[in-house]
This record gives structure tokens, sequence and C-alpha cells, in this order.
């Protein structure tokens, strides 16, 4: 287990019910480093990548 990150003093981590029907659990984490201050600005830039990364 990792105990430090040169610039991330905390990371954020969550899960959810992703795929058809909802039966595959998903586990996101963003590490606290601008523009990620907050859990809330964490969710926005997990949700930003995601859209982007299916393009």
């Amino acid at each position: 287990m990792a105990t430090s990150h040169p610039k991330a003093k905390r990371c954020f981590a969550w899960s959810h019910n992703d795929g058809k029907g909802d039966s595959d659990e998903r586990f996101v984490t963003v590490l606290e480093i601008p523009p990620v201050v907050s859990p809330e600005t964490a969710v926005k830039v997990a949700i930003v990548a995601e859209v982007r990364g299916k393009k």
C-alpha cells in the first residue's frame, strides 16, 4: 500500500454500479491535485475524463 504522493495530500475514491442492469461495480479514484480540491470537483473531473475517453 502506498502511503505518500509527491503532490497529492489525499485521494478521493468511491464505487458505483456500472454496466447493463448495473451488474458490475466500478471503482474510481482521483488524486487531490488542482483543479481537484474537494470531493465535488473530484466527481466532476472523473465524469469529464470518462466522457472524453468514450469519444
